[in-house]
C-alpha cells in the first residue's frame, strides 16, 4: 500500500475490457492480501483450477457462468463468493465481464 492507511480506486477506471480473451492487473499486493481485477471478453474464461489461498470473487459488471466445486453460478454484478483454499473454479464469461478477486494471505 503507499504511506497513506487507505487505498481508493475506481474499478471501473482501472481496467479495460479487451476484444478477445482476458486481461488482469494487480490492485493491491501486501502481507495480507493480494486483489486483482479481471476483465473477460465476451466467451472468454478461465479453465478450472485451484488458487493456493483462501480466495473471495465479485463480479463488478457483465454475467459469467462460474463454477465452484461441483456448483454453478450464475455470476451477475453483486454476485459474490468466498472460497476455502484450493477449491477448483472455473469462470466462462456470457458478456464482457469485469471481477474482482482477492486473495487472503
Amino acid at each position: 500500500m503507499n504511506t497513506a492507511q487507505y487505498l481508493i480506486k475506481q474499478l471501473a477506471d482501472e481496467i479495460t475490457i479487451p476484444d478477445s480473451g482476458k486481461q488482469s492487473k494487480v490492485i493491491a499486493d501486501d502481507a495480507k492480501s493480494k486483489v486483482v481485477l479481471f476483465a473477460f471478453a465476451s466467451g472468454s474464461g478461465l479453465a478450472e483450477h485451484v488458487a493456493p489461498l483462501e480466495a473471495t470473487i465479485h463480479i463488478i459488471s457483465g454475467t459469467a457462468a462460474i463454477t465452484v466445486g461441483e456448483k454453478v453460478v450464475d455470476g451477475k454484478p453483486g454476485t459474490w463468493i468466498r472460497m476455502e483454499a484450493k477449491t477448483p473454479h472455473s469462470i466462462q464469461a456470457e458478456t464482457a465481464t469485469v471481477l474482482l478477486l482477492t486473495l487472503l494471505k
